[in-house]
């Protein structure tokens, strides 16, 4: 589906929607889907992201002004994942959520492309990505058990050592009764972009935004990724990640509580370097690559 007005009028110049304008396509979109529901057909949906569409049918021969590359498009199970299920819902109250599910999976394969990059391929990358993925898992129990009662809001960024691409992402956590209720694709897309820095040695900030109801004002606590480690952030440094916020166009939360952060769990050990790092005595196989660890304080990617 073209979900966004502007994206419509994009393709429609390419002649993809005929004579119809978005408001008739919604209404139309919306009478077939229940039809093709109502016959027990089980319909999946994807945003129709112009420019990924056009790299898509320009990478395979299609015409994009053609149904083949439509539904080549909407077929390819690279880029699939898990299937985004229309269940009746009116469109009008669909679009938003199908627009932050497809936002997510940009965000999940654009970290997972980073992490895959940082963990290497063979024998060597499945351990490792074993163990960011389980560092990762253990940092998210924590930081949800931490964060009390209540609707939060966890958000992260973070770049490569050397000038990399910025990582985003945002979940939604909600406690009640101390039960973790619900795990969306933006949980998924955030622990993928949390092992992605930690795997490269990333730089940035993490932030628990407490319940904005909470009596007393909005606590958040922050900490700092560094080399690909979380420590705790300082109340200064929390407000201080907060005004970065702020220049970045977000509004500052109001009545916010800067709070140091709490205590995570430590991360793997990084496996020590071999003297010059080649073959293991008696083996023909190169030595695995290691993180550099200038200040011998266990710096570097989780590798």
């Amino acid at each position: 589906m073209a979900v966004r007005a502007a994206d419509f009028a994009g393709l429609a110049l390419q002649g993809l929607f005929g004579a119809l304008a978005y408001r008739e396509y919604l209404r139309r979109t919306e009478s077939q889907l229940r039809a093709l529901r109502a016959e027990g057909v089980e319909v999946h949906l994807r945003v129709l992201d112009p420019p990924d569409f056009e790299d898509y049918c320009e990478a395979y021969g299609f015409d994009p002004a053609g149904a083949a590359g439509r539904v080549a498009y909407a077929a390819d199970p690279e880029l699939a994942g898990e299937p985004f299920v229309y269940a009746g819902e009116r469109l009008t109250d669909l679009l938003p959520v199908l627009l932050d599910d497809h936002r997510a999976r940009v965000r999940i394969t654009v970290a997972g492309g980073t992490l895959m990059d940082a963990v290497g391929e063979g024998p060597l990358g499945q351990p490792r990505l074993v163990a960011v993925m389980t560092y990762v898992a253990a940092v998210w129990l924590t930081l949800t058990d931490g964060a009390g009662e209540g609707g939060h809001l966890l958000t992260l960024r973070c770049h490569g050592p050397e000038d990399g691409e910025e990582l985003t992402a945002a979940a939604d956590v909600r406690v009640a009764g101390g039960r973790l209720l619900g795990a969306g694709r933006d949980v998924e897309a955030f622990c993928v972009t949390l092992a992605a820095g930690a795997a490269a040695g990333g730089e940035g900030a993490l932030l628990l935004h407490g319940d904005p109801a909470a009596p007393g004002g909005q606590v958040i606590r922050g900490w700092a990724l560094a080399r690909g480690r979380l420590r705790p952030m300082t109340a200064q440094e929390v407000f201080d990640a907060l005004a970065d916020d702020v220049g970045r166009g977000l509004p500052y939360p109001p009545g916010a509580i800067p709070l140091p952060g709490f205590a995570l769990p430590d991360p793997p050990p990084v496996r020590p370097p071999r003297s010059g790092r080649g073959p293991a005595p008696g083996s023909s196989d190169p030595a695995p690559p290691v993180a550099d660890d200038p200040d011998g304080e266990g710096g570097g990617p989780l590798a």
